[in-house]
This record gives structure tokens, sequence and C-alpha cells, in this order.
């Protein structure tokens, strides 16, 4: 089959997160594709659709299995069916670790710039955000380890987590780096939550390593959360998973998501998890290449048409991070002044953290059409923005 990523879909008026802006605006912020999800999926969730009962669910056998073949076929990694708990999401997931595996006051340490609302997990439950920022040499990123192994070491820091594939920045992280970190959380008492829900999103012959594979040290003392909803446009349907190798841990998560209600499928979950692993793959592969593609015309137009910023080099994600620091000023104000202008809707670097007050995020994942308008308004709204603040000299 072939599958066409070319189509516009109109998404205003569907009460749609990334879609509810201005007339005019063009939203290319949140992480939430443009494309409809493979139509192996959508086919799955009208024939349980016109089952017609929406009662409670249970978790299947085939849900399991969709799981550990996916893992063990694209990544390599044997998962065991005992390992995993379905739940509704990874945030729900990660902000219910938080809360059941360590407890208020306690640091909980993230490498920055990462995901935000990795802070709203932290903060909302009344425990401490550690920033360890990531290592920038104007080209790419690295950990600062001995800034990580001195903030590990505090008593106080109890737990990490940990972004894999890291978003924004799109590292994939390696075997090497990845064992050292679980070498030194396991020395310091640290449970690591690896959130690996852009895994699938990897650039065309690029994989990512599963934290949890690495080590017998990475294995005993992770938590790992992992969904389709990413790879395949799924968000609302709030479908996840985790996977917890250690049984001490796994019953302590297990305990804690069922505590907070977010461990039971609605009536479409599970079918479209698994329609998504057992029948996604070669749509997932048309998506990856759109994808690339995308990312390729986005770095050539940077390059020749807004030298004033730069296109930071990245493997992972469908999410972009531009480097502004040469205009000088913080990306709160430009993306604000860019939206203003020009109604692009992109997000501004300093919600994720320390290291993050100059750089912008863009989301790609959008028809041709759609990304090349998006990409023009970027261009206007820069240029605008270098006039306004010569004007102000």
């Amino acid at each position: 089959m072939n599958y066409i990523f070319d189509e516009i879909t109109d998404r205003r008026n569907t009460h749609s997160l990334k879609w509810d802006v201005g007339e005019n605006e063009l939203p290319m912020w949140v992480a939430d594709m443009d494309f409809k999800t493979a139509p192996e999926i959508t086919e799955a969730i009208i024939k349980r659709a016109e089952h017609g009962v929406f009662g409670y669910n249970i978790v299947p056998d085939e849900w399991y299995d969709a799981y550990i073949d996916w893992w063990r076929t694209r990544h390599d990694f044997k998962i065991e069916k005992e390992w995993l708990i379905f739940c509704t999401g990874v945030v729900p997931a990660i902000s219910s670790v938080v809360r059941k595996l360590t407890t208020p006051a306690e640091n909980v340490l993230i490498l920055t710039p990462v995901y935000n609302i990795f802070f709203n997990s932290i903060i909302n439950n009344g425990r401490n955000v550690l920033e360890c920022p990531l290592r920038y040499d104007g080209t790419e990123y690295s950990i600062d380890f001995e800034d990580l192994e001195n903030k590990l070491a505090n008593p106080q820091t109890t737990m990490m987590i940990f972004c894999n594939p890291h978003n924004p920045v799109g590292k994939i992280w390696d075997k090497e780096t990845l064992q050292k970190i679980g070498s030194l959380c396991r020395k310091h008492h640290v449970i690591v939550v690896s959130d690996e829900i852009h895994c699938d999103l990897t650039q065309t012959g690029k994989s990512y390593v599963p934290f949890a594979s690495v080590s017998e040290e990475c294995r005993t003392n992770s938590i790992t959360c992992v969904a389709p909803t990413k790879a395949f446009n799924l968000a609302g349907l709030q479908t996840a998973a985790v996977i917890i190798p250690d049984e001490y841990l796994r019953n302590k998560v297990n305990r804690g998501l069922n505590t907070d209600e977010v461990a039971e499928p609605n009536s479409f979950a599970v079918r479209a998890a698994v329609a998504a692993y057992n029948h996604g793959s070669k749509w997932l592969d048309g998506l990856r290449q759109y994808i690339d593609e995308n990312r390729r015309i986005v770095s050539e137009f940077i390059q020749n048409e807004i030298p004033r910023i730069k296109l930071v080099k990245s493997d992972a994600t469908y999410l972009l991070w531009i480097d502004c620091s040469e205009i000088g000023v913080s990306s709160n104000a430009i993306a604000q002044f860019i939206r203003h202008e020009t109604g692009l809707y992109i997000s501004d670097g300093m919600q994720y953290g320390k290291g993050g007050e100059q750089f912008l995020r863009l989301n790609i994942a959008c028809p041709k059409e759609r990304l090349i308008d998006g990409l023009s308004r970027l261009k206007k709204g820069i240029s605008e923005y270098d006039k306004w603040l010569t004007s102000m000299c």
C-alpha cells in the first residue's frame, strides 16, 4: 500500500489543542502531527466502534504480544510479559511514579533543556527540580558527567527523569552514555525513569538503544515509559505502557498507577496500539522518510534564507531545535514577536529549562506545503525582528 503524507488535513473546529488558534495562525509547536494515522489503525478503531457497546475494558494478551514483538523486531530488546503495565499516557505514568517512589521535597534530576512537562510532574507533586544542563558546543549536545555525578550524589536526589531520544534536542543517546548514566544512578541509589516515547521516530537508518537493555544495572534500576502515540499520532486515545523489569519496582509502580486510576484502557486504547504495532510498520517507515525530507528542506532553507539562525544537528523526533543565539535576545521575545507579526506559532526554548533561553522548537510533522508556509513565516518574522531591534538602537 502506498501511503500519502502530502494531504492537507483541516483540523480547525475539531477541538484540537494544537489548532485552537487564530484564523490566520499556523501552529507548529506542540508534538502532534498533522498527518492522518495509518489506515490500518483507523480500520481497527472503526471496527471496534461498530460494535456499539463501550463498557469497561481489560488488557488482553494480544496487547502484551504486540509490544513484545515490536521491541524484539524493531529495537532488538526482549521484553517479558510480566514487565509490562498498561497506562493511559506517559505523562500520567511519570507523575504517578514521582508520587509513589519519592517523597515531598526530594530532588528529581533532569537533563536540560528537556521536555517541559517534566517540570510539571515534579513541581506539582511537591518535589524539587534539580537541573543538570547539557553541554552544547555550538553543534551538538553531550552530558557533563562531573556535574551529573555531583548532583546524583546529593542524598536528597532520589530520581532521575531521562529522555531517550531527547526532546527537544533530538539526541539519540549511545550505549556507552546510557551505561555510564545507569552505573552512576545505581551507585548513588537514584531510580531512573526513562521517557522513550520518541523512540520510533529516529532518522531512517538510525536506531535508538532502550535504556533497560544496556546492562544489569540499567535493567534493575529503571522504569521505561513508551507508547505508540507519538509515532502514530494517537495521543488523543490515551494509550501507553510502562516497562519495569525489577519486581519490587514493578509492584510499587503498579499500585501507584491503579491508585491514581490511570491503569485502565478506554474502548479504543488497546485496539489502536495493537493495530499500530502489528500492522503499522510500513506506514511508519514511510512517515520517517517523509520527515527526513522535511528536515532536509528546513536545513537548506535556514542555511540559505535565514543565516542568522542555525539548525542544531538531530537524529530523532520531528521536533527541530533552532539556535537563535546570534540574535542575542531571549527566545520568548522572538517567539512572541514572530507569532504576532506572522501568525507562526512555535515553541520558545525557555520553557525547557536551563540552556534553552536562546532556542526555538519547530514541529515539522506536517505536509510539505504547510512546512514551506511555516518557513516563509519564520523568515519574515526573523527579518522583521531584526528591523525592529535596529530601530530601537
